[in-house]
This record gives structure tokens, sequence and C-alpha cells, in this order.
């Protein structure tokens, strides 16, 4: 009877979505099945080339700066020239970089290629989160980010799995492969993947209607949507830290290595295991009391990591925390459709993942230094406040922009209103924001 009901449960949650969301939905699990780069980076810097750990970490965080205006730029593109344009470009230019690195020894043609691929990673993120926007109903948008959130974590942990074992191939052999994948993918999307960005408004003498002009600092200018991003940013410091502070701390406390591998491994695998059940358990939920319950579990996960002192113990805070980054991932991508005109989707899914990459930039470094100075426990502390910080924020700052009710979203813009309508590990953090 229970296995029954949960195949009823599994088909009711990816049941109902289009054909063409499904192709999108494969090419994220391809294309992150190959994502051997980031993985295996540090220890390919270090070990293959023989460059520090300092050297490494620079490198890591030049890719994360590579998306802070990697987004915008993917943003811009997925608005004026098409989603599946920008999708394939930037799928291609991330696969030329990434097989640049089997070949490239200089320290600094490492580092340039390291960035341009952080740029162009973080490029393709915003077409992929406004087709879904396009292509699926509104009621249905969150379900969607949550699936395919689902594949990228999925794919994640198979690229882990499988690139561990084939590492004996050698560096090379897995970054050929990574643009292998990452080229496929781009396949999927040319031959599979229809266009979606909407057609040019018209009106009733069948003349075109000009679209309102808007900048970076016009999306900037929508109030509500601004005060989600920002809140937004405190969770993504938040989510960013344990990648670097969670194995420091194990370190302090006399754990190995290998007992924080087995620590981060639950992340991976309570999202691939139960980012279904959240998503049937969360459906139909208001986007407010999901954004502030997700904080209160990156709050409640990441501050009862100062508390805690064995290998079971981490392991419990950092399942906490992972059930809040369930919830909150696909829940802000389906609240930045809400709030984004659809003339401009890709410029809000592109400012909002620049608050990813500042995060996944300035959190390792803020995270390492906290450890190392002031310590771990102040660390863990202070994400908890931050998380709290958020909670506050999400439910008493967006109640009206996010309500399923059209006249409170309108009324929330207020004079700031836009034009246009409202329809891993500390050197390899990882990336959410293919949601």
């Amino acid at each position: 009877m229970a296995i029954a009901a949960l195949r009823r449960s599994a088909v009711a949650t990816v049941s109902g979505l289009p054909g063409g969301f499904w192709w999108l939905w494969l090419s994220t699990l391809v294309n992150r099945t190959g994502a051997f780069v980031l993985t295996f980076l540090s220890l390919f810097l270090t070990q293959e080339l023989g460059h520090s750990a300092w050297f490494a970490g620079l490198v890591v965080a030049l890719h994360g700066l590579g998306g802070i205006a990697g987004s915008p730029l993917g943003g811009l593109l997925t608005d004026r020239w098409g989603r599946r344009p920008t999708m394939v470009t930037m799928h291609l230019a991330a696969a030329a970089c990434t097989s640049s690195l089997a070949f490239v020894r200089s320290a600094w043609a490492v580092a340039v290629v390291v960035l341009l691929m952080g740029v162009a990673m973080q490029a393709v993120r915003p077409s992929i989160n406004a087709t879904i926007a396009d292509m699926v109903p509104e009621h249905d948008v969150r379900r969607a980010y949550a699936l395919n959130y689902w594949a990228l974590n999925l794919g994640f942990a198979i690229a882990a799995i499988g690139g561990g074992a084939a590492i004996v191939l050698g560096y090379r052999t897995l970054f050929i492969a990574d643009a292998v994948a990452t080229v496929l993918c781009a396949l999927i999307v040319f031959l599979r993947l229809p266009e979606t960005r909407p057609e040019t408004a018209v009106d009733k003498a069948g003349n075109a209607v000009a679209e309102e002009k808007l900048s970076l600092l016009d999306v900037l200018r929508d109030a509500p949507f601004r005060t989600l991003v920002l809140l937004n940013l405190l969770v993504c410091l938040v989510f960013t830290a344990p990648w670097v502070g969670l194995p420091l701390t194990m370190a302090e406390q006399g754990l190995s290595p290998s007992s924080y591998g087995m620590v981060i491994a639950v992340n991976g695998v309570v999202i691939v295991g139960f980012q279904l059940l959240v998503n049937k358990l969360t459906d139909k939920r208001s986007p407010v009391l999901l954004l502030t319950l997700s904080s209160v579990l990156f709050a409640v996960g990441t501050g009862a990591t100062a508390l805690a002192g064995t290998p079971v113990l981490f392991a419990a805070t950092v399942v906490v925390w992972t059930i809040g980054e369930m919830v909150h991932v696909p829940t802000n991508a389906a609240a930045t459709a809400k709030l984004a005109p659809e003339h401009a989707r890709g410029r809000y899914q592109g400012v909002m993942g620049m608050s990813w990459s500042v995060a996944g930039f300035v959190a390792p470094i803020g995270a390492g230094w906290i450890v190392e100075g002031p310590g771990s426990g102040v660390l863990w502390i202070a994400c908890g406040v931050i998380g709290c910080a958020a909670a506050v924020g999400y439910a008493t700052r967006l109640r009206k922009a996010l309500s399923d009710e059209d006249e409170g979203k309108d009324e929330s813009r207020g004079e700031d209103e836009v034009v246009g309508g409202s329809p891993e590990q500390p050197t390899a953090v990882k990336d959410p924001t293919a949601a």
C-alpha cells in the first residue's frame, strides 16, 4: 500500500508538464553528469600542476567572480537574443573552456580560462530559468524548478562518483569528458528545445508595440524584486558558508577528511532521495511561508553546527539545512519569475543569479577568515543570525509582493513599479543556480 501511494505521489509530481520542459530537464541532467571540473579542480591544480593550496583557492574564487559578470550578461542576451541561442552559445563556450584546461599549464592561462568558464557557466542560467517560466503554467512553475534542481543534483552525484572512479585515467580525460557532456547538452537544446521568448506585443491595428527598455539598474529599481534579491543574498551567504567552514571546523576537532566527505555527501543523498517528496509536501503553499521556513532551516542547521562534535551530529545539521535548500531554491526561482515582466524574465533571473555568484565569491573568503581568526563558533552563530534576519525579512517585506492575489502584487510595487506588468567543498562550492 505504501509503495502504491509513493508511486502515485511520484506520478503526480512529474505529470502535467510540457514536453519541452523534459528536454530541458534532460539537458540539465546530461550537463551535470559530466560536471567534473569544479569537483576536481583543486586537486588538479595542487597535485597535477604543483601549485599551492592558496593559488587553488584563488582560482576557484575567480570562477565565482566570472559568474558575477556572467549572470547579468546571460540575462541580457536571453531577453534580446533569445533563450535557445543563449543556452547553446554559452554551453559551447563553457565546453571550450573546459577542454582548454586539459592542455594549458601556465598559471596565468589556467586562471584566465577558469574566469571565462565562470562567465559562460553562469550566463546560461538565466536562459534556463526564463525558459521554464515561459513554457510552464504559473501554477506549476515552482514544481518545474524543483524538478530541474533535482536533475542538477542527481547529475552532480553521478559526476562525483563517476569522476572519483575515473580519476585513474587522468585529469585530462575527466576534463575532456566534461566538455563532451556539455556539447551533448548543447545539442539537445539545439535539436529538441523550442525558442520560448514571448513574441512582440501588437496593438489592435497589428502594429508592434515597443517594449519598455530595462537596464539592470531599472530592474533593481523594482522595490519588491530588489528586496527579494537582497534577502536571497543573505540566504546564499549562509548556504555557501558550510562548504568552506564545515571541513575546517571538523578538522579543528580532529576529524579526518574522509569523515567530512561522508558528512557532506549527506547533502546530495537527501536531495536525490527526498526532493520529490518535499515537492509534494510544499505544493501550493505560500511562497512567503516557504521562503521564511527555508531561512529558518538554514539558520537552525548552520547555527547548530557550533554545537556538533561528532560526524553523526555534523551530518544531522547538514540534513536540516539541506531541507532548507530543497525548499528555498525552486521557491526563490519561481518568486523571481512571478515578479518579472514577460519581456524581462532573463534580466530578472540574471540579477538574481548574480546574488548567488556574489555569495559564491564572498562567503568562502569570509568563512575561511572567520574560522582562522575569531573562530568557527563565531562563523556558525553569525550564520544563524543572518538566516533568522532573512526569515524576518521574507515574512514582513514580501507578503504583498508574492501574494497569489494580483491586487496585492500590484499595490506592493508603489512608486518603484517597473513598466511592463508583473506577470562544494572548500574549493568546490556547490552551485544551485540551475534550478
